[in-house]
């Protein structure tokens, strides 16, 4: 049980707000407020719901809840609407920052659930660092669901936190996971509206890079976050993540790249070719791969160019390319081959190459 901490007197906000966005979240929702009630941070609390337009009983656990973590010492304030339709993700969180009055954010999914001692790490880290989001470690349930994006979650080095921007699995520290000082969201945000298709956490974090914004994790595991099939992050397509990776890519990496090279010449690397603009295609010098008939056929050439003649890129052995390289292969995928083959090298995250996928 929290220790009982002291209530913001009159006028006087608490230090931290927990920021939950609710639509249908019934099932979850008793152990998602039990862990807030758990919090052995001594210092004040706020727990800000914002109801998108949820059918099921989650108001109810809402208002059975209420009491219990105000009688711990929790304000919680509670709004919502009750439209035929929910208004999305990021509008639901603007709302729930917006109605509370926490000095920090910490960010908490309906279906999650914390570690007691969440909220005080990341505070912790938080006021050492006032321009950063600060991560976590989680424990995913169901155990052993979504391995590979799990270990890439809890093992990251800390520089990788900003070389791993471009891949596939989106924040280098998971939007569940997020704390950071009010005066840093105003900053940087809103989050996108855009409702069900758009990922706002995606966007809120490449505008937090661009505005010089650090990136921490706290290495404990302080969230237990769920896998399930009525997740909100399988409503965005993966061609609307892409098209987000590749403009970014083009914006903070490649300009000081004056040349560079696709690590996979197969259909990931091939698609990179073919989405970035003509500009940036002209720095491509190769592509460079391990498997002999892709070598063996010598260029690839980009039929749906408007150049004439349509550009043909050589095709090489990856010890006969230069870095940078852009690496489209999968991590964890080859049985340790690629990694090995990349370590041979002696190159330099970030310097030397970029993971894209």
């Amino acid at each position: 049980m929290r220790r009982l901490g002291n209530p913001a007197g009159p006028g006087q906000p608490p230090l931290v707000s927990v920021i939950l966005p609710v639509h249908n979240a019934d099932l979850w929702l008793d152990e998602c407020l039990e862990s807030v009630l758990q919090q052995d941070f001594e210092g004040t609390m706020e727990l800000s719901v914002f109801n998108d337009a949820s059918k099921d009983k989650s108001m109810t656990i809402i208002e059975k809840w209420k009491p219990k973590l105000e009688g711990s010492g929790i304000l919680v304030v509670v709004g919502g609407h009750d439209s035929p339709s929910p208004r999305g993700v990021g509008y639901s969180k603007n709302q729930a920052i917006a109605q509370s009055s926490g000095a920090y954010l910490c960010f908490l999914d309906s279906d999650d659930a914390m570690m007691p001692g969440r909220v005080r790490l990341q505070y912790e880290a938080a006021v050492q660092h006032p321009t950063s989001i600060i991560g976590c470690r989680v424990r995913r349930d169901p155990p052993g669901s979504t391995e590979r994006y799990t270990r890439w979650i809890n093992q990251l080095a800390p520089p990788q936190l900003l070389t791993q921007v471009f891949t596939a699995h989106g924040p280098t520290v998971i939007m569940p996971t997020w704390f950071c000082s009010r005066a840093w969201f105003s900053h940087v945000g809103p989050f996108d509206e855009g409702g069900q298709g758009v990922p706002e956490d995606l966007l809120f974090f490449y505008q937090h890079l661009r505005k010089g914004g650090g990136v921490l994790r706290v290495d404990q595991t302080l969230l237990l976050y769920r896998h399930h099939p009525h997740a909100a992050t399988h409503s965005v397509l993966e061609t609307t993540i892409w098209t987000h990776r590749v403009r970014f890519l083009e914006e903070r990496a490649l300009p000081s790249w004056t040349s560079f090279t696709i690590w996979n010449a197969g259909k990931q690397g091939r698609r990179l070719y073919r989405s970035l603009t003509a500009a940036s295609r002209r720095k491509v010098v190769a592509f460079c791969d391990v498997d002999e008939n892709k070598i063996r056929k010598g260029f690839y050439c980009y039929e749906g160019a408007q150049e004439r003649p349509k550009p043909r890129v050589p095709i090489l052995h990856f010890r006969a390319a230069r870095p940078p390289f852009v690496l489209c292969v999968k991590l964890d995928l080859t049985g340790g081959e690629f990694e090995d083959n990349l370590r041979s090298l002696h190159l330099q995250e970030g310097r030397d190459f970029l993971h894209f996928s």
